[in-house]
């Protein structure tokens, strides 16, 4: 048991650390907040930090994906931070804590300067510092509230001052982004968790359960004996695959999963990995771990009463391999994007999943005699599964085709190959397609039938599709409109907006966009996904300059060729007539792709001042100023600038799974009012 117990204490004391967020963590670092007088309408922020002996405090310019401190104003308060700068001995070296990553940091004491501009009157200055803080192998991320008044501030040098207090720890990064970032992480384990469900029903596991649970209840001395062997065999599962997840997370690292999603490598390897896993689920070979791993585990199966059956449990985890394997990958992937925690929370809730029934049938034997036998429908299972790994393999070339322009796998034909896919699927759960190693299918089944009748309609739901339907419920899956050669629905968009820029036009600012600067650079390459929007831009210089020949607020959208909630955005919220309204007429739009791989000019690639790393394409160039500028590394995010390049609002616009159209409307005007303050004439 004290074995057992080694592996179970420091993995779930891990992830409930991360669950239940703990408030008692340290607090490295003591802030004195003050307000500075410079016009009746700028003030400069102080924030001078004591740094506890031992630690370190990161410095505002690393990513906003790694550690970081921030500075933000409470949304109540009706001010703007322009921007931040730093007073203190920086430092910066290679910290293997972190993948040896160029960390940039204080030690002793740094004061951060906030330039914060009023938007109208304002008696204090609210809001929070969120700061990663370092001592050897032991991160602290924390945020703290301060609030200091500012009405009392008569000239410059009187400095209402306030201690930071209401600490708690919290995700380094963006205040802002800490509910999205939860919300991730519980859309992982429940993805996950109905991962392992999925997992139960193939037949590597789920011919697995009446045996293991009879063994466990028939030949133990007594029914409480037998029940608490099941429940350690679960138990043993769901160490096992969380510590995979763990382990996971320190070899690679959360910086490294994240970066997977836009690699062109890592995407053609899910590519072919997906195929061998589609493959092999149709029947054509089987995918297993070497035999000699189950042989090893499985002769320590007869060690003491505890341990054995730890050893029984990683028995079959080796031994169900090939069933588990492709959908273990796939929610690898999605973990990749809980960063840190995600492999964690993903592989806790797949095998939370596996490990309920034996722990239940323990509990209530009699329910083995009610679920269905091992059989033809198993495999039935499995083959529906090689159909859905093959429709998933082609997302993952699709991002390759989109990201080096290939132009090998447009819209039309990914929706052709889908549509082909679903439809030979449909065919089969009716029985009219076979493979060898099917068993047949003398009547169809009620389950079969409803199976087919929801691939059959997701069949005829695509169709449209061929011809420029949204298809918003899958549009994050699909290649961008632009590679598709008939559009009915961008034709019918861009008549209606032609109508009303025409209907509009002489109206000013808010008429057609006809007298503006035309986009030039990338127009070859690059295709908006901005519906309604006539000239949209993907170079920024060029863009500013098309604002201030226009004399409008520039919106730049940072966006991305394999960015799935991109797409989900731009067909839930800004194919709404009101905002293409407000984009098309009262704004220059720039979709900036991070992931664009066209390398830079000689004379055009440069060493970033922020990361330190050379930016020699399009896409790192887009990055660099959305991590440089705005502090931010993640797509899709919207932030509106003046003619200067600077933000008009106190934070950017990222995606919103509430898809709430009145809200970024609210937005967008709000953007145009300070526009107007601004640059009044």
């Amino acid at each position: 048991m004290k074995q057992l117990l080694s592996f179970l204490i420091p993995v779930f004391a891990l992830f409930a650390l991360h669950a239940n967020g703990q408030d008692n963590s340290p607090k490295p670092v003591k802030w004195q907040v003050s307000a500075e007088k410079k016009s009746d309408q700028e003030y400069i922020l102080h924030l001078k930090g004591t740094v506890d002996k031992g630690w370190l405090i990161f410095s505002t310019t690393m990513g906003n994906d790694d550690p970081n401190t921030r500075v933000a104003l409470d949304t109540s308060v009706n001010a703007t931070i322009a921007g931040i700068t730093e007073n203190g001995k920086l430092e910066n070296r290679k910290e293997p804590l972190f993948d040896n990553l160029d960390i940039k940091y204080f030690e002793n004491e740094v004061e951060l300067l906030a330039d914060v501009k009023l938007n109208g009157a304002a008696s204090k200055l609210s809001g929070t510092i969120t700061y990663m803080a370092l001592k050897g192998e032991e991160a602290v991320p924390v945020e703290e509230t301060f609030s200091v008044p500012v009405e009392q501030s008569t000239s410059a040098g009187t400095a209402p001052t306030a201690t930071a207090s209401g600490s708690k720890t919290t995700a380094s990064g963006d205040v802002a982004d800490d509910d999205a970032s939860n919300k991730s992480l519980w859309w992982i384990f429940i993805a996950s968790f109905g991962g392992g469900f999925i997992a139960l029903i193939t037949p590597c596991v789920f011919s697995m359960i009446p045996i293991t649970v009879s063994f466990f209840t028939k030949r133990s001395g007594t029914r409480a004996q037998g029940i608490k062997n099941a429940f350690t065999y679960s138990l043993s599962i769901i160490v096992i695959y969380t510590l995979l997840g763990f382990l996971i997370t320190k070899i690679f690292g959360a910086s490294a999963l994240n970066s997977l999603a836009s690699n062109g490598i890592a995407n053609m390897i899910f590519f072919v990995i997906f195929l061998l896993f589609a493959f092999s689920f149709l029947g054509a070979f089987e995918i297993s771990l070497p035999s000699s791993w189950a042989n090893v585990s499985d002769s320590k199966a007869g060690m003491g009463s505890m341990l054995g059956i730890f050893f029984m449990a990683l028995t079959l985890a080796i031994v169900s391999f090939s069933c588990t394997g492709p959908i273990l990958g796939n929610l690898l992937v999605l973990a990749a994007k809980g960063g840190n925690s995600g492999p964690l929370v993903g592989m806790f809730g797949f095998s939370l999943a596996l490990a309920i029934p034996f722990s239940l049938f323990a509990l209530f034997p009699s329910l083995l005699n009610k679920i269905g036998k091992s059989g033809g429908w198993l495999n039935a299972v499995k083959v529906t599964l090689g159909f859905i790994e093959l429709a998933l393999a082609l997302k993952f070339f699709s991002n390759v085709d989109m990201a080096y322009h290939w132009n090998l796998l447009d819209r039309e034909i990914f929706l052709a190959l889908w549509i082909a896919i679903f439809g030979l699927l449909t065919l089969y759960l009716i029985g009219k397609l076979k493979f060898s190693h099917d068993s047949d299918v003398p009547f169809l089944s009620v389950t079969r039938l409803c199976f087919a009748i929801v691939t059959f309609t997701f069949v005829v739901y695509m169709i449209p599709g061929m011809w420029g339907a949204p298809l918003r419920g899958i549009s994050g899956f699909l290649p961008h409109e632009g590679s598709q050669d008939f559009n009915l629905n961008k034709s019918l968009v861009d008549i209606q907006a032609a109508l009303e820029s025409g209907a509009g036009a002489g109206s000013g600012n808010g008429g057609s966009q006809a007298n503006t600067v035309k986009p030039k650079k990338l127009v070859g390459i690059l295709h908006s996904e901005i519906p309604g929007v006539e000239n949209v831009f993907f170079d920024y210089e060029e863009a500013l300059a098309a604002a201030k020949a226009a004399n409008k607020p520039l919106m730049l959208d940072f966006t991305g060729h394999t960015c799935v909630n991109c797409r989900k955005f731009e067909k839930s919220v800004l194919s709404s007539p009101a905002v293409m309204k407000i984009l098309r007429n009262d704004f220059i739009v720039a979709s900036l792709y991070t992931d664009e791989k066209t390398s830079l000019e000689d004379a055009e690639k440069y060493v970033s001042k922020t990361t330190g790393e050379k930016v020699n394409n399009i896409g790192q160039k887009n990055q660099d100023l959305e991590v440089s500028n705005f502090n931010r590394n993640s797509q899709p995010y919207y932030i509106p600038v003046d003619l200067e390049g600077k933000a008009l609002v106190n934070k950017g616009y990222g995606y919103d799974p509430k898809e709430d159209v009145d809200a970024f409307v609210k937005y967008l005007e709000g953007a145009k009012a300070e526009f107007a303050k601004r640059h009044a004439k």
